[in-house]
């Protein structure tokens, strides 16, 4: 799902913020997470037809925000998605 070079780019991001891990605890990227989609929705305000760069440039910090936190709390992100998918597929077979 994320690819190794994703991967290896968001390790040297924790290296170069590792003095000040302490910035980046869950609670704190999720705020930062929350501002980020705050701007991301904003593409598609009032609606105008949004721009594909723009959208494309606030899914990314969307999608990073979403990588770091994953991180931090120790979690597998394409674990936790086919999870979560696998439970929704199994409330509409219900």
């Amino acid at each position: 799902m994320v690819s190794k070079a994703v991967h290896e780019t968001l390790a040297g991001i924790r290296r170069l913020n590792a003095t000040g891990r302490s910035s980046h605890t869950p609670r704190n990227l999720a705020r930062a997470l929350r501002s980020k989609l705050a701007n991301f929705s904003k593409c598609f305000q009032w609606g105008a037809e949004a721009d594909p760069k723009r959208v494309r440039e606030e899914l990314a910090d969307v999608l990073t925000y979403c990588l770091l936190l994953a991180d931090r709390i120790g979690a597998d992100p394409e674990q936790i998605v086919l999870e979560k998918l696998e439970n929704h597929a199994q409330e509409v077979i219900r």
